[in-house]
């Protein structure tokens, strides 16, 4: 064991007791900051990078994250273990918690750059990256999978995969408890055509005791997180904490007995980022499109989305259309 290996903090495995996964065009530094206020706990996940946007492109704006969103981790996409060392290396430099490895992806895009889902195929290779990894920061390097890929249809190939993850130091695994399918499906469609397999991953936990375990793939009730944590040490959440973004505030009530805030107070917490981020020059649609969910399920709840949807866009849209949506609801509160 190198001597930055030695000296590296201990994993705690409370820290992955929940997360938010990472979703492309969902989970930006808006989004994350968002999800920060609902969700004190939570560990957050950025969108998918590659290394090579990082080394090769020098699109380091990519790394862009406020210290409020902590404990926040960047994912990277990538197959070459020197270049995915260095976006480790640019990643741990620019503060994140965590750099984890994307080994689940099953776009053609991601797939003609050999990395995603079909690096299930090459165990050995993933190894290899994970120890490049290693070396280069101090930070948890994980990795995030799925159970299987095409045809892989027996529990052998997940087993080899998280021995060979073991052998390469990797202490926490993240499933998406479906298989992908690298033809013939969209992304759309793998992540919700393959039937899910939450048996395979708690097979996997007790095999496996010494790995931090995290379950990914369908979960959507504040009662099905419960279950899981009995059998596994974390669960992440996917489009469900996106679409329904208030699921967060419940799941920290119930498992850190966090008071539940009103939505209106999370929306007033925003009103400092909003304007500093309007001040620089970023148009309100960017941000106001992550808080489209968070009425989800009340009264009132389609009129709050249409005010943001149909206003966020015009030129010179700033706070005043929050307040906007907001009026319909304090009106008939008082």
């Amino acid at each position: 064991m190198s001597e930055r290996h030695a000296t590296a903090a201990p994993i705690q495995a409370t820290s992955w007791r929940v997360s938010v996964a990472p979703m492309m065009d969902w989970t930006d530094r808006h989004c994350r900051y968002f999800h920060r206020l609902l969700s004190p706990h939570a560990r957050l996940y950025t969108e998918m990078v590659t290394s090579a946007a990082l080394v090769r492109g020098r699109q380091l704006r990519l790394l862009e994250h406020s210290q409020q969103e902590h404990p926040v981790a960047l994912q990277l996409g990538g197959s070459e273990p020197a270049e995915l060392a260095e976006a480790a290396r640019l990643g741990a430099g620019a503060g994140y918690d965590e750099i984890n490895l994307n080994v689940g992806c099953p776009s053609d895009r991601v797939q003609s750059g050999r990395f995603g889902a079909c690096l299930m195929y090459e165990p050995v290779l993933v190894g290899d990256c994970v120890k490049a990894m290693r070396d280069a920061v101090d930070v948890p390097v994980t990795v995030k999978c799925r159970i299987g890929v095409d045809d892989q249809d027996d529990y052998a190939g997940l087993q080899h995969f998280t021995e060979t993850m073991l052998e390469a130091g990797v202490q926490v695994l993240v499933v998406h408890a479906r298989k992908a399918w690298l033809k013939g499906l969209s992304p759309k469609e793998n992540r919700e055509i393959p039937p899910l397999d939450y048996e395979r991953v708690y097979r996997l936990k007790r095999e496996f005791p010494q790995l931090v375990v995290a379950i990914n793939g369908g979960i959507t009730t504040v009662e099905e997180v419960r279950a899981h944590l009995e059998r596994l040490d974390g669960v992440m959440l996917g489009r469900a904490a996106y679409h329904d973004p208030y699921l967060l505030a419940r799941i920290e009530h119930a498992l850190y007995g966090e008071p539940l805030p009103a939505r209106e107070s999370v929306l007033l917490h925003m009103r400092p980022y909003i304007e500093a981020e309007l001040a620089r020059g970023t148009a309100l649609k960017h941000i106001s499109r992550h808080l489209l969910g968070l009425y989800q399920g009340e009264p009132g709840a389609r009129g709050f989305r249409r005010t943001l949807s149909e206003g966020a866009h015009l030129p010179g849209a700033g706070w005043a259309l929050i307040e906007q949506a907001l009026a319909p609801r304090r009106a008939a509160a008082a």
